[in-house]
């Protein structure tokens, strides 16, 4: 989970520094699991503080978007404008490291005297909830009440007392931050590195204890008995350290991606992720805001292209089956040949051979070996040569056929796969109505009688365009269609033309200008291969072969389908995918 207790840290750092002493203006309720509340500072001014508690994805930062409330205000909204709104922010607090922040406002109550109240945040995955309290733990309300009924463990309800749940005799590692008490318990725990610290803090996730590990340089997945006193106290290091960046609010906020996808993020730097590209961001609140951003929008194309996505495995499905029934009949005609040398052997030898007899021996003229041809006793020596040449005649007449359709099923499942490959580089509407366009024109999905539609959206979709450490231009295809555009209209000749040798991917366009193509530098050809290996579906591969050619030799043969293209003229290179410090240029 991305959000532990160092993020919340961080988080409740930030709003501290941001909203002490500010005046809460403004309190809303865009969504049923979010409160957005607007701050007023002296010093900052205006600052609008977004609490979202969904159960995938809870968080809480600080936002310069503005999101539309409810025209009827909902009860939780209207009971915090009365006990909330107006007060001043007095503090903002941490329990234990735990995830949950507690933003304490000093307010007057209906006499006009001046209370405390307790606005906590737990973020808790599908726990998460937002509760407001009195100065003596009474829950006043909660946007989630939680009756016996939901849970035995704590009841979240009007009038009941507020507590933390048990954290399974976690330490706090603010307190709890000794050499001996480290020791004993990491040692003495039967599991491994990772689980043995995660276990025994609080707010630690299996991804910061894996951090710790890594910074310790120890295997995270070694048992902890196992550790011996250089690594107890690399570690240990390793985690004072840590404490001290918190204690200090000295955070170095990140995202890291796979890809275009956001994997994670966290308020101190991952090491652990070294292999992946890493985007900094001067405040955690920034950090979270773009992750889930990102990340809601990820989930939403997923959504958006779950049915297609269907259509597509369903046909792939389909077409192997047919393809692996077709190169089964292929192999079954690799005896048509044995077939014919019998008929032959027979009308050479037979007429020494009585009708009846079960089989006879005779030298192979094709190699000089004896063979022994099987014989039917029930029918003539001669009916036996002529029912050889008959099975041979047949399976002649299968193996060309059965090729034939074994190579369109072969196209067509490279094709297919192609498609598939291009929903990892949709990242748009317009992307995937692209998509939709090809399994259209290819006949997986049937055409509409509306026209017009997808050829006004079509042109918002642009290829991904990168800038080269040289200063040259690349650009990449997100899909089968746009691939045919930028390799026979966008590109021009001279330019250069990368594709994986043997993965469904991207055509990689290296755009040369007047530049003489032979002499562009190596560094950029380099970085060309490896987005045409990253955007290809052996990504995943540590190196993928790469042919790459003049524009000018590539052509489409007449009624191909979209993206398929062949060229004779090639050069070829071995790239990684790695395509970090490559410049992306936005849409």
């Amino acid at each position: 989970m991305a959000l532990d207790g160092v993020t919340v840290c961080a988080a409740a750092c930030e709003l501290r520094h941001f909203l002490t002493n500010g005046y809460i203006s403004k309190i809303s309720e865009p969504e049923h699991d979010e409160l957005m509340i607007t701050v007023k500072t002296q010093e900052y001014g205006m600052k609008r503080l977004l609490i979202s508690i969904g159960a995938s994805m809870p968080f809480v930062c600080l936002t310069d978007k503005s999101k539309t409330a409810p025209v009827t205000a909902p009860a939780f909204t209207m009971l915090m404008r009365k006990h909330l709104q107006g007060g001043r922010v007095t503090a903002v607090e941490q329990p234990s490291l735990e995830r949950i922040i507690k933003i304490v406002v000093e307010h007057r109550d209906e006499m006009g005297d001046l209370v405390n109240r307790y606005l906590i945040t737990e973020l808790m995955g599908k726990y998460s909830n937002i509760i407001l309290t009195n100065e003596d733990d009474t829950v006043i309300d909660a946007i989630k009440r939680v009756p016996p009924s939901m849970s035995s463990v704590r009841t979240v309800l009007p009038g009941e007392r507020y507590f933390i749940p048990e954290t399974q005799d976690k330490a706090d590692p603010f307190v709890r931050n000794d050499r001996e008490f480290f020791r004993n318990h990491i040692l003495g725990r039967p599991m491994n590195v990772v689980k043995a610290l995660y276990g025994t803090y609080t707010g630690f996730s299996p991804v910061m204890a894996s951090e710790l590990c890594h910074r310790a340089g120890i295997d995270g997945n070694d048992s902890s008995a196992s550790l011996a006193e250089q690594d107890i106290t690399n570690l240990f290091e390793s985690f004072t350290e840590l404490i001290s960046t918190m204690r200090e609010g000295d955070f170095s906020p990140e995202v890291i991606y796979d890809g275009r996808n956001p994997k994670e993020f966290a308020a101190v730097h991952l090491s652990i992720y070294e292999d992946m590209e890493c985007r900094h961001y001067d405040s955690i609140s920034g950090a979270i805001e773009s992750f889930y951003s990102q990340k809601n929008e990820y989930n939403h194309m997923r959504q958006r292209s779950a049915d297609l996505r269907k259509i597509v495995a369903n046909a792939i499905e389909r077409t192997s089956k047919k393809y692996d029934l077709q190169m089964s009949q292929l192999k079954d005609t690799e005896k048509m040949e044995k077939y014919r040398v019998y008929a032959e052997l027979i009308n050479t030898y037979g007429y020494g051979v009585d009708d009846g007899a079960g089989y006879f021996d005779a030298v192979n003229f094709y190699d000089g070996k004896e063979i022994r041809v099987p014989l039917d006793p029930s029918i003539s020596v001669h009916e036996n040569a002529n029912k050889y040449f008959a099975r041979y005649d047949k399976l002649k007449r299968t193996r060309a056929a059965a090729a034939g359709q074994a190579e369109e099923s072969r196209a067509a499942l490279s094709h297919l796969r192609s498609i598939e490959a291009s929903f990892e580089t949709a990242y748009t509407e317009d992307d995937l109505l692209l998509i939709s366009e090809e399994l259209r024109r290819t006949g997986y999905i049937k055409k509409s009688t509306g026209k017009g539609k997808n050829e006004k959206t079509r042109t918002k979709s642009r290829p991904l365009h990168y800038v080269s450490s040289d200063g040259y231009d690349i650009y990449v295809g997100k899909n089968n269609l746009q691939n045919d555009e930028l390799t026979f209209k966008t590109g021009k000749g001279n330019d250069w033309w990368f594709h994986s040798k043997t993965y469904p991917g991207s055509h990689v366009l290296l755009m040369t200008g007047r530049t003489d193509p032979m002499s562009i530098p190596d560094t950029t050809f380099n970085e060309a291969g490896r987005l045409a290996a990253f955007y290809s579906t052996g990504k995943d591969q540590e190196k993928v072969d790469i042919d790459y050619t003049l524009l000018k030799n590539v052509k489409k043969p007449a009624g191909a389908v979209p993206g398929y293209v062949i060229y004779h003229t090639n050069y070829s290179m071995t790239s990684d995918t790695d395509i970090s410090g490559i410049k992306p240029i936005p849409e």
